[in-house]
């Protein structure tokens, strides 16, 4: 169970959904107290949420349970830099290198330790000034339309009036930074960077054997020289029994390298020999089962390289194995798995497989890998449950019921359809108008969407997406949805009539005939529209907006560039310019 949390919060995080990732370590750290890569995982997510003082706590108990971990040191540099205590950060990332002086992360976090350590106390504006500058400007909206994690916010009512509010009062942004949106958008503005639990390492997508473990994990004898060379024991200082285990090591190391080579070359059977000579000549070391795993693979022969992966599972827990080793011999048993899968069920082993692997090791090519399999399954269930005949006996029912206006009734057989056959338009556009019925217009516009995108010569589905469209209030865009349905059926009423309720609409609004508080509506929502935003960020509309007030004369040139009257004409249809 604790597993299962733990999971639960990695996809959390995966996601930037830092809050319910937190809570997640949190009801894994209830189940598994001592588990200190639950601690180190919950510190990472409440740093996203720069709840620092927090994450430092949850650092602390990490190095606490695991003082010879590497990655704890990593989080507690991170908790005190985030706090300002760069000197402390300084203090941390060294004591985790001097655990792992190959550690990337840690040299990484040292490095902007030792400058912020050592830059001079910044100067200039602060408080309520500086946020009203960071808020003021173009600069905002392109910078969160561009960013993939802001971007949907600005289609989120609610999150345009917390914005707007802090540009008008740059000092109400405090009532808003419990809000995690609120809270991601400062981060971009302020250039900070995200940080992630458990470093990735890089990987293919058939892995190969692990050419150069000894260089990444050295042994600790290694580390030690490394630090303060010493001379060689002479041989006298062994006893037989030692000398004879270091000459095993050393052959099942040449073993492996003459595997590895071969691998190269594609040669699998010798690459099998070598990677089973080594096995027998030093059983301590699990990376041998997984390269066979990885040549098993390649062969074709999926079973054999489960049993490997098993088999270095079991053994890496004995020998208490580092964690990406683990993590690698489940990854490669996933892989197998998904290979072997013919059925749906069988897709949930190796998605299973795939979890516990990266329970153990966040690696980006098992996440791939992970997804990759939810992808496969769901199109498996898809074809298992494909029947375009029963998919149209249930849109016939849902057909009844919407006659009787039992729209909800109708929405379960319309969806029904739609698994049996997801490329069904019709399903779809009759879906759409259940949705329009009960006011559930987000949800019947993407029907609709989907419809023309099955079959953009659906006539039905224009009519249908206008409709949607204009109990919106986009009018602009209701005409532009019926105008590219005429272009297929000129003579088609419902769209005809479509187009003259928009222009009332639109002619309405430039006559002054709505009231201020619809009119201000239709613009709050225009100015949701990405399109509207580019065009009011652009410096030469902004530049014939202030024509158009100011001298007629050069605003009756810009109309003659059909662009610049295109972009005109849409900030009229959307309400937010008024031609009188």
């Amino acid at each position: 169970m604790a597993d299962e949390a733990k999971a639960k919060g990695n996809a959390a995080f995966s996601a930037g959904r830092f809050e319910e990732a937190a809570r997640h370590f949190s009801d894994a750290i209830a189940l598994a107290p001592g588990n200190h890569v639950l601690y180190s995982n919950r510190s990472a997510a409440l740093a996203s949420l720069h709840r620092y003082s927090d994450a430092l706590a949850d650092a602390q108990k990490t190095v606490e349970l695991k003082p010879d971990w590497a990655k704890g040191y990593s989080r507690l540099g991170a908790a005190h830099l985030g706090l300002g205590d760069a000197a402390s950060a300084v203090a941390a990332y060294e004591k985790g290198l001097a655990l792992d002086p190959s550690n990337g992360g840690l040299k990484a976090g040292l490095e902007d330790a030792k400058k912020a350590a050592a830059a001079p106390p910044r100067r200039g504006p602060s408080g309520p000034d500086a946020i009203g500058q960071m808020f003021q400007g173009p600069e905002l909206w392109s910078k969160i339309a561009a960013d993939p994690t802001t971007r949907a916010y600005l289609e989120q009512p609610d999150f345009m009036q917390m914005l707007r509010e802090v540009q008008r009062n740059p000092s109400s942004l405090n009532m808003y930074l419990s809000d995690p949106r609120m809270m991601q958008v400062l981060s971009l503005m302020l250039n900070i960077k995200i940080q992630r639990p458990e470093a990735s390492e890089p990987s293919q997508s058939t892995p190969p054997p692990e050419q150069h473990q000894q260089q990444q994990a050295p042994p600790p004898e290694t580390k030690a020289r490394e630090v303060e060379p010493e001379p060689e024991p002479e041989p006298m200082d062994l006893t037989d029994e030692e000398k004879e285990r270091k000459e095993r090591k050393a052959a099942a190391q040449k073993e492996k390298e003459a595997g590895n080579a071969a691998y190269k070359k594609k040669d699998f059977e010798t690459a099998i020999q070598h990677y089973t000579k080594a096995l027998e000549l030093d059983d301590e070391d699990i990376s041998y089962l997984t390269n066979r795993a990885a040549v098993y693979i390649e062969m074709g022969k999926y079973d054999e390289c489960i049993k490997d992966c098993d088999k270095a599972v079991e053994r890496g827990r004995e020998l208490r194995a580092d964690f990406k080793m683990i993590s690698r011999a489940l990854t490669r048993k996933g892989t197998a798995l998904v290979k072997l899968a013919k059925s749906s069920k069988d897709f949930d082993v190796a998605i299973e497989t795939f979890q516990k692997a990266l329970t153990e090791h966040r690696n980006p090519d098992t996440l791939k890998k992970l997804n990759e399999a939810e992808r496969a399954k769901k199109e498996l269930e898809q074809q298992e449950y494909y029947d375009p005949k029963l998919a149209d006996e249930e849109r016939e029912k849902g057909n009844e019921f919407f006659k009787e206006q039992k729209y909800p009734e109708a929405i379960k057989h319309y969806t029904e359809a739609l698994r049996r056959n997801p490329k069904d338009p019709k399903a779809y556009s009759n879906r759409a108008a259940c949705y329009t019925k009960l006011g559930a217009m987000p949800e019947g516009l993407k029907d609709a969407e989907k419809c023309l995108e099955l079959d953009p010569t659906f006539t039905k589905g224009y009519t249908r997406k206008g409709a949607i469209q204009f109990f919106m209030k986009e009018y602009d865009k209701a005409m532009e949805t019926y105008q590219a349905g005429l272009k297929l059926d000129p003579n088609n009423q419902e769209l005809l009539d479509g187009v003259r309720r928009c222009v009332e609409q639109i002619n309405k609004a430039n006559r002054g005939e709505i009231s201020q508080d619809e009119l201000q509506e239709r613009q709050n929502k225009a100015m949701q529209d990405p399109e509207i935003q580019n065009i009011l960020t652009d410096p030469i509309m902004r530049q014939v907006l202030i024509d158009f007030q100011e001298n007629p004369r050069a605003a009756q040139e810009h109309l003659k560039n059909p662009g610049v009257m295109q972009k005109i004409q849409k900030l009229v249809s959307a309400g937010i310019v008024q031609m009188r």
